[in-house]
């Protein structure tokens, strides 16, 4: 498997943080591709005879990292420790930390040389630190680190204690560049109530709900934004964050008294219930949920591509958790009826107008380039911590870097990403047309191909595998699909364009097999290469399957 740029960037950045502290944090949001950094950072750091200990904090993901983990390095010896079965001979343990927490797991335990910490912001949590201060007892050189979309903490508490830097933060801007995540198109709606929600109270670190419900929570503004939802969104699947329980269920009802299939969920709201009514939301008919802090983290409902904010945020990160909701990309698979290309914002409060929308992280000069060297960094104020130079919030305490000056709200303008530059497989059209796009390694191929407007598709197929249809959508998601696809498929040996072979002239077995398509390639023309026929060839060999997939997603989506 080969990373994506960004997170070979990220894996080095903490790798040298480990040589530098012997501790380090890495944030990555939803979509990132958190488990392969982390898996991939093992595999840099392990060697012969060392034991890595990888804690989750929920059951369920103890398999699923450890399939993961086994993709990215074949050749480490895995096992589990759990409550049925106490595995130790694995090079790399997977445990959650309730079973590994426990005194008599901790008494029996191997030593351990590094451990891993998955949600790394729990790390400050008594069972976690039990953990850690259990391996750094009779290993004091041991590596920690920690791999989380949300370093901070719900009740304030730093991460200090385990931590003392923040070796990279990816941002979500990079995400949506790269065609990761779709991009966010906002919408900032004035209520003639944000003089009033600037004078709401703040407790702790967050705002008083029940002032923020006070203000917002009227018939009046209900009945508007489910109007400003159905002028803008009201085809689309949809989250509302709300303040108070009752907000919920005030908003909640206008909206189905409007017509619209509708639901809330609570923390109250029974587990059951709310596993329905979230499948409804991604499979079935229901089209909105309103919730009240109950979906800001550990929910992702793909099809979902509107998020209403009817409530201010004191913290970016709270916002764009809630924003992030909205920003996957669908699998046409999974969801064979759902073309998503953006994401619908529609802010009510105050959050984008204090904190900047989330669009404009995105970094509209260009691709983001390799660091030679030692990554930037820059100390916190407040807990002296080392952290990434472009971090607006410092991950260990939440201190907030300000800005010497805060730009307006501006326009989002999307650039396209050059990902054929980026990509380690040469991107090339092979029947010399800009509406087609072909990669192949030893293992596989991805055709990109041009829809209608700006919709592309991309299909791939692995060896002995079928045609199978990745993305729709716009090109750099199509692209971004087909390379992915690629980059799991393959390895640093594939055939990828820092091969000199590709560019050698077409073979005459090559000639005489593209001769049978009804294409005569001369001996002397270098324009068709190895890599070049390759493409080619695999195009026709496929041609029914890949043009069978391509109209049924024309006809499907675009027949009116």
């Amino acid at each position: 498997m080969l990373l994506r740029p960004y997170q070979e960037v990220a894996v080095s950045d903490a790798c040298k943080a480990l040589d530098k502290h012997g501790n380090t944090l890495v944030v990555a949001p939803t979509g990132a591709g958190k488990t392969i950094m982390l898996s991939a950072l093992v595999g840099k750091r392990h060697k012969e005879g060392k034991k890595i200990l990888i804690v989750q904090h929920r059951d369920e993901l103890v398999e699923q990292n450890q399939s993961k983990f086994k993709k990215v390095n074949p050749y480490i010896t895995t096992s589990i420790v759990n409550g049925t079965v106490k595995h130790w001979d694995g090079d790399a343990v997977f445990s959650m930390v309730q079973t590994i927490s426990r005194e008599r797991n901790l008494r029996d335990r191997p030593k351990f040389d590094m451990v891993v910490i998955d949600e790394g912001h729990h790390a400050a949590a008594p069972t976690y630190r039990r953990v850690v201060n259990a391996v750094l007892e009779d290993n004091d050189r041991a590596e920690i680190v920690g791999f989380t979309a949300t370093p901070n903490r719900g009740d304030g508490k730093g991460l200090r204690s385990v931590f003392n830097n923040c070796a990279h933060q990816i941002e979500i801007g990079s995400l949506i560049q790269e065609g990761f995540l779709v991009r966010p198109k906002t919408f900032v709606i004035d209520l003639g109530v944000n003089d009033q929600l600037d004078k709401v109270t703040k407790r702790g670190k967050e705002y008083d709900m029940e002032e923020v419900a006070a203000i917002m929570d009227r018939q009046v503004i209900n009945d508007r934004i489910v109007r400003e939802w159905q002028d803008k969104a009201g085809d689309r699947k949809t989250v509302v964050f709300c303040s108070t329980v009752k907000h919920a269920e005030n908003l909640c009802d206008a909206f189905l008294m409007s017509g619209v299939a509708a639901n809330f969920v609570t923390g109250e709201t029974p587990k059951e219930e709310r596993s329905q009514m979230l499948h409804d939301l991604e499979h079935g008919d229901l089209q909105v949920v309103v919730n009240v802090a109950v979906l800001t983290e550990g929910f992702d409902a793909p099809p979902v591509s509107c998020v209403i904010l009817t409530r201010p945020c004191s913290q970016k990160g709270t916002m764009v958790q809630m924003i992030g909701r909205g920003l996957r990309i669908v699998d046409p698979e999974l969801y064979p009826n759902t073309i998503k290309t953006d994401c619908i914002v529609m802010d009510f409060g105050t959050s984008v107008i204090t904190h900047g929308s989330i669009d404009d992280v995105a970094n509209l000069d260009g691709k983001d380039k390799k660091e030679e060297g030692e990554a930037p960094t820059k100390i916190c104020p407040e807990c002296e911590s080392e952290v990434h130079a472009r971090v607006s919030e410092c991950p260990i305490c939440g201190h907030e870097f300000i800005a010497e000056e805060k730009d307006a709200l501006e326009k989002f303008v999307m650039t396209e990403y050059d990902l054929m530059q980026l990509s380690p497989f040469m991107w090339i059209s092979p029947f010399q047309e800009g509406n087609a796009l072909m990669a192949m390694g030893f293992q596989g191929f991805a055709f990109v191909g041009h829809l209608q407007e700006n919709m592309w598709i991309a299909m791939v197929k692995q060896n002995k595998g079928r045609v199978r249809t990745v993305a729709i959508g716009e090109k750099v998601h199509a692209m971004s699909a087909a390379d992915d696809f690629l980059r799991e498929i393959e390895d640093s040996d594939a055939a990828n364009k820092s091969k000199r072979w590709l560019n050698n002239r077409a073979t005459e077995k090559q000639r005489n097999l593209l001769l049978d398509q009804g294409i005569e390639v001369s001996p002397m023309d270098f324009s068709w290469t190895k890599y070049k026929a390759g493409c080619a060839l695999n195009f026709f060999w496929n041609k029914d399957a890949l043009e069978r997939a391509f109209y049924a997603a024309e006809h499907k989506f675009f027949a009116n």
